[in-house]
Order: structure tokens, then C-alpha cells, then sequence
């Protein structure tokens, strides 16, 4: 079984713990926008959902890479962008169908979630395990439970 980032949105307060604290670990700064997790606002539902890498089973991002630079990091699992040989192409941006997988502004390289090294900051700082790592059978199953809310709270508002 893989260990992944298990995202529970009904849990999310928006405090954006996450974004500093992924932030701090990838950058050493307090940058939300260098953040390789997003907190997404749902302002229909006054809600939050953060999201992430799903590490992928099929990942489209490692598969559209023309030079390799995302490679299965053996320790966690995690698909890691291998920064020496990313040149900066952006096709990895292009082909994820979560749009998460990021452009760094200062090198014009990819970036996305390394989960850390195997102890994911954005986990650990969150104050109501939002988002939890551990066992999963399937990374990003919630996805399609809270789609169908969001959708299904749409439809009830407007109609259609």
C-alpha cells in the first residue's frame, strides 16, 4: 500500500498553515505562493479544500517529461521533480490534470510535492488533520466525493 497525502476538505478551516509550512520547507521563507500545496476557496460554500500532488499512478507528469527529470523517489514513493535535469519546458505543467505541478519563477523550473522526504510539513502543521499522511489504497480518493458535493451544491444554488 502507498503512503499519501489524505486530504479531508470538510476539515479545512482555510488557516493556510499548510502554504507557510510547505513554503518554509521548499523555500526557506513564509511565501504562500511558493507553497507547492493550495488551499482552494470555495466561496459558494464558504469552504476550503487543500490540494496537492496526488502522486499519481499513471502520472501523466512524469510520462510527458521529455528528459526524465520526474523520477520515483525509492524512499517515499513520492514522484520528485529531479531539478539538475528539468529544463524548464513546463510540459509536466501542461499534461498534470490537477494543475499541480508549479513553475518556480526564480529558475523557470517544475516543482511539485516531494511529500517531504516521507514527513510532509503541511501534515504536520495542520491544526485539524485536514490533511493527514499515512496508508492509502488509493491517493486522491476524495477527490471525486467532494467534486460531487461542490457540483451537487452548485446545481441546488443556480438550477443547472
Amino acid at each position: 500500500m502507498t503512503k499519501a497525502l489524505n486530504v479531508v476538505p470538510d476539515r479545512c478551516t482555510g488557516c493556510m498553515q499548510c502554504e507557510l509550512a510547505c513554503s518554509w520547507v521548499q523555500t526557506g521563507t513564509f511565501a504562500p505562493s511558493q507553497s507547492l500545496v493550495r488551499v482552494n476557496v470555495f466561496d459558494e460554500e464558504a469552504s476550503y479544500a487543500p490540494f496537492t500532488c496526488l502522486q499519481c499512478d499513471e502520472a501523466w507528469c512524469m510520462n510527458a517529461c521529455p528528459v526524465n527529470a520526474i523520477a520515483l523517489d525509492p524512499a517515499t514513493g513520492a514522484k520528485v521533480v529531479v531539478e539538475p535535469l528539468c529544463i524548464g519546458c513546463h510540459l509536466c505543467t501542461i499534461a498534470c490534470p490537477f494543475g499541480t505541478v508549479f513553475s518556480l519563477p526564480e529558475s523557470g523550473k517544475a516543482a511539485k510535492c516531494d511529500l517531504c522526504g516521507g514527513q510532509p510539513a503541511c501534515a504536520t502543521a495542520c491544526p485539524t488533520q485536514a490533511i493527514a499522511f499515512g496508508e492509502s489504497p488509493q491517493p486522491g480518493r476524495w477527490l471525486e466525493a467532494w467534486g460531487a458535493k461542490v457540483h451537487r451544491n452548485r446545481v441546488e444554488a443556480f438550477g443547472r
